[in-house]
């Protein structure tokens, strides 16, 4: 909005061309986010004290957890808020990248809203919480990739083949399917996985938040580059015409992570709840898929990508155990105390805030792994 209005002006004050430069704007993002989060958090997290919106404590997690459940959830408002505030405040109305961004991101985060809501209806009602039926949450998530790469596939961003996608380490490889339903299936299995993941991840007190605003960070990076046609070549990386507009959307994702962080840091004030998690896992996974990064988010991502497979190893080593050898065996023969992995380190005697400061050290490792595939091409 800015970059609309105030750019004109500059035949009158050369002073407003700095709204050209995306690393002006993506600073400006990054703070704007942060003072959304300060300046709406705390009038958010009142009305949801008011409303008495508190967690629903998911079954199989610690005994240390049982607290929380008079802790307000559905805190991702305060982060949704933010990113779109700040999104539409610094980006350039002309560019699709950063609409899809955000478009994915929002109604991801609608999918997350509708399941919390439904979570604390069934809960005041004295059923069962289970909130949203899987299924449904699925066909959602799924209905959102179908729909991203779709329009990837049919109106191409820049001159790349819109289904397309390239490998980390290697220099301008571009894998092209044969038949263009494989690239709908793979983008729409990210979103949804990245979406999952996220989803996973948030059950300890700043944890998902922390590695998300490490992810945001680095993919802001990626799309400076490869939005940068002298950037790109020195890089040997492809140029995405247009790309580095998604700079300014992960600067403000990551703003907002790191402003709601300032209130769920442990303990924790409030949780970002299916509202926040489904939308800032909709963020990565966008990102990721605008930017032909999609096997790079396996990298930046690890830590989720750990979180998600201890929980598919667990429930598939469960179910094998059970009809190889029946239920009581099964019980006593788990491959994790508990899934998923955060809080098997939690029963091993690991403080809560251990864990999420040494999870955040492999995400911050994962980061850098990633970031080195821009030079060992």
């Amino acid at each position: 909005m800015l970059y609309e209005f105030l750019l004109p002006l500059t035949d009158f004050e050369p002073s407003f061309r700095i709204f050209r430069y995306i690393s002006f704007r993506s600073a400006g993002a990054v703070i704007t986010s942060l003072l959304m989060s300060f300046i709406l958090g705390p009038w958010i997290l009142r009305r949801l004290q008011a409303m008495q919106v508190h967690q629903v404590v998911r079954a199989g997690t610690p005994d240390s957890h049982a607290g929380k459940g008079t802790t307000p959830t559905m805190g991702g408002i305060i982060i949704l808020a933010a990113v779109l505030v700040s999104t539409l405040l610094w980006m350039r109305f002309d560019n699709a990248y950063v609409w899809l961004a955000l478009g994915v991101t929002l109604l991801m985060g609608a999918i997350g809203f509708l399941d919390d809501y439904l979570k604390l209806k069934q809960k005041r009602e004295g059923k069962r919480n289970d909130g949203l039926v899987e299924r449904y949450k699925l066909a959602g998530q799924v209905t959102i990739g179908l729909a991203l790469s779709l329009y990837l596939w049919q109106f191409p961003l820049n001159e790349l083949p819109g289904a397309s996608t390239t490998l980390p380490f290697y220099k301008y490889v571009l894998i092209i399917p044969t038949f263009p339903v494989l690239y709908l299936g793979f983008v729409t299995f990210v979103m949804t996985a990245t979406s999952n993941a996220v989803n996973l991840t948030d059950g300890l007190d700043g944890l998902a938040a922390g590695l998300m605003a490490i992810a945001m960070l680095v993919l802001a990076v990626f799309a400076y580059a490869m939005g940068r046609e002298d950037a790109s070549a020195y890089l040997q990386i492809f140029y995405l015409a247009g790309s580095g507009e998604l700079t300014v959307f992960c600067s403000a994702v990551f703003g907002a992570a790191i402003g709601f962080l300032w209130y769920n840091a442990h303990p924790a004030q409030v949780f970002m709840g299916d509202t926040g998690s489904l939308a800032l896992g909709g963020a990565l996974g966008a990102v990721a898929i605008l930017l032909k990064s999609e096997f790079l988010v396996v990298i930046v991502g690890g830590v989720f990508v750990a979180e998600t497979l201890s929980v598919i190893i667990q429930r598939s080593a469960f179910k094998w155990r059970k009809r190889k050898f029946g239920l009581d065996y099964a019980k006593a023969n788990r491959v994790f105390l508990r899934a998923p992995i955060h809080h098997h380190f939690e029963m091993k005697g690991w403080p809560e805030t251990q864990v999420v400061v040494r999870f955040w050290i492999i995400g911050i490792l994962c980061a850098f792994v990633a970031l080195s595939t821009l030079k060992i091409r």
